[in-house]
């Protein structure tokens, strides 16, 4: 008597219109007819193909979504019915339990799916990389960090090309800008802009002491000139002689270049290459890179002045992380995640485990923000 009471008082609140629903359904139902004509423009072919498989992933929870409401009152009608015998009764109140479960798991699904997409999450990024505070100890951390993303990107089959880089003494790096091509990059990646710290005992520290120093990591979406227009009018291009360690001349050409967008302020360097049109190249592309993140940033800050999300801010000053050696743990300070998998986690091994958890993360703050 009990359950029957609980399961009575069980109110279906839709937090999704119906019309939302069927809406999606007919989308399904249009774009399945559209595509198995054949008479589509070449042009849009792969868009409606990617929106219908898309769609096709969730369409049976959408429908059954509809049909809860009509599921729910035949089995109370069991519930009530004072004929109903025993075995009747205990199949019904199962499955009413059942259908609460599948309800609200469809519901969330359904939310996800709803949820506006981020436009840059399927781009590919470019990913930088400096040494923070902690002299050496913090560039042999910044090239333990990049060797990370390598060993991540090897592991998904992704393409990492370094745009520049700036090492330091004993191995490490000063700085290192890198490319990242491959399947939902941005996604992956974009949680992992902030101040990454460390503590252990460097290799010169005599008294087992551990210290800790710190490297900060930025991941922007790679913009392409269909996303951002610059005006070689707002740019101003210097050239000069490429410089190496020490300010030892490596090129007796002027091959380095430096370009200064205008309106923002923001200024690139690239020397890496002997030819200057090559630095040009991919100067330009971690300006457009820059210029893009700072457009969507601040898009992004008109949106959501009403919000307070602890991840996915983007800050590269806010610490975010911590790769603690000597008890051989990584946490995640936005989610208070710790995994006591450090080796792993820096062989690329466990890296995916945090990442899945910051993502469920981003997308429950994004649902208690509708």
């Amino acid at each position: 008597m009990r359950l029957k009471k609980r399961l009575l008082s069980w109110k279906i609140a839709k937090m999704i219109p119906d019309k939302t629903i069927n809406d999606l359904i007919n989308k399904h139902a249009n774009l399945e007819r559209e595509l198995s004509s054949g008479d589509v423009d070449k042009k849009f072919f792969a868009e409606k193909s990617k929106e219908y498989s898309d769609l096709n992933e969730i369409i049976e929870d959408a429908k059954k979504y509809l049909s809860f409401e009509k599921d729910k009152s035949e089995l109370e009608k069991i519930l009530v019915d004072e004929n109903s015998d025993s075995e009747l009764l205990k199949m019904a109140e199962i499955e009413l339990t059942d259908l609460e479960t599948q309800y609200k798991k469809n519901e969330k699904k359904l939310k996800l799916f709803l949820l506006p997409k981020d436009e840059a999450d399927k781009k590919n990024a470019i990913i930088e990389i400096r040494a923070g505070t902690g002299g050496l100890e913090a560039s042999l951390f910044a090239s333990d960090l990049f060797k990370m993303y390598e060993k991540v990107s090897s592991k998904k089959k992704w393409f990492l090309e370094i745009i520049s880089i700036s090492k330091s003494e004993a191995g490490g790096l000063k700085e290192v800008i890198a490319s990242i091509k491959g399947i939902n990059i941005y996604s992956t990646l974009k949680y992992e802009s902030g101040v990454h710290r460390v503590q252990r005992v460097p290799d010169t520290e005599t008294q087992g002491r551990v210290h800790t120093s710190a490297a900060t990591v930025a991941v922007l979406p790679e913009a392409e000139e269909v996303d951002l227009k610059i005006n070689d009018t707002d740019l101003r291009i210097d050239v000069f002689r490429a410089g190496g360690p020490g300010g030892q001349s490596v090129n007796t050409t002027d091959s380095a270049v430096r370009i200064t967008h205008i309106p923002s302020g923001i200024s690139v360097s690239q020397q890496d290459e002997k030819s200057q049109h090559k630095n040009k190249a991919k100067g330009l592309k971690i300006l457009r890179a820059r210029l893009y993140e700072l457009e969507r940033s601040r898009i992004d800050q008109e949106r959501s002045k009403d919000r307070k999300s602890k991840i996915g801010t983007g800050d590269r000053s806010e610490r975010i992380r911590t790769y603690n050696f000597p008890q051989g743990r990584v946490t995640d300070h936005r989610i208070n995640v710790t995994l006591h998998k450090l080796e792993e986690f820096l062989e690329g091994e466990a890296f995916d485990e945090m990442i899945e958890s910051l993502l469920l993360r981003a997308q429950e703050e994004s649902l208690s923000n509708l």
